[in-house]
C-alpha cells in the first residue's frame, strides 16, 4: 500500500528529529531476517538506548540531505532493504549490539554508518564494535596498575616467610 504525502512528511519529520539527536547511525541490510529476529533485535537495541527504524531509502535520503548531504548520497547507493539504527546514549553500545546479533544471524549485514560526523564503511563499524567497552578498559587499567603493587607485596612477604622458616629451624 502506497503512503500518502502527509504520511511521508510525518515519517521524514520523525527521521529528522532522530537524526538531530543521534550520536551515531548504523545502516544495516535485514533482507531474509525473520520478523521474530527483527523484534528481538529491536528489544536489544532499545536496552542500550538506541532505536531501529525501517523506512524507505528515498525517505531516509530526504531526511538526511538537509543535515548530511554526503551521507545521504551514500545511503542512496546502498543495496538491499535498509534499516537505520540510531544510538542516542553513546556511539558504541548499539554498534556492539548489532555486530553481536549479526554474528548470530548472518542475514543481518552491516552496510556502513555515520560516526564522528563522517560516513564509515562496514569494516570501520565492525572494528568499532570490537573495541572493548569503557568499563572493560577501566578494569584493564586498574588491573595493570595494581599488578606491580601486588608483585611487590608478594616479594616482601617472601622475605618475611624466609626469615620465619630460618628462625623456626634455629629454634628446633
Amino acid at each position: 500500500m502506497a503512503l500518502k504525502k502527509s504520511q511521508k512528511k510525518k515519517i521524514i519529520e520523525d527521521l529528522k528529529e532522530k537524526i538531530a539527536r543521534q550520536k551515531a547511525m548504523i545502516f544495516v541490510d535485514f533482507t531474509g531476517l525473520k520478523v521474530k529476529d527483527l523484534s528481538n533485535l529491536r528489544k536489544k537495541i532499545k536496552e542500550v538506548a538506541g532505536e531501529l527504524k525501517i523506512t524507505k531509502k528515498t525517505l531516509l535520503f530526504l531526511a538526511l540531505k538537509d543535515y548530511y548531504p554526503l551521507v545521504a548520497q551514500k545511503v542512496k547507493k546502498l543495496r538491499g532493504e535498509v534499516a537505520i539504527v540510531f544510538s542516542f546514549k553513546d556511539e558504541i553500545s548499539s554498534t556492539k549490539t548489532i555486530w553481536q546479533f549479526s554474528q548470530e544471524k548472518p542475514n543481518l549485514k552491516i552496510l556502513g554508518g555515520f560516526f564522528e560526523n563522517k560516513f564509515r564503511e562496514a569494516e570501520d563499524i565492525i572494528t568499532l564494535a570490537q573495541v572493548p567497552t569503557r568499563e572493560e578498559l577501566l578494569a584493564n587499567l586498574v588491573r595493570s596498575i595494581s599488578s606491580p603493587i601486588s608483585g611487590l607485596i608478594n616479594v616482601f612477604q617472601g622475605n618475611i616467610k624466609g626469615l620465619m622458616y630460618a628462625l623456626s629451624a634455629i629454634n628446633k
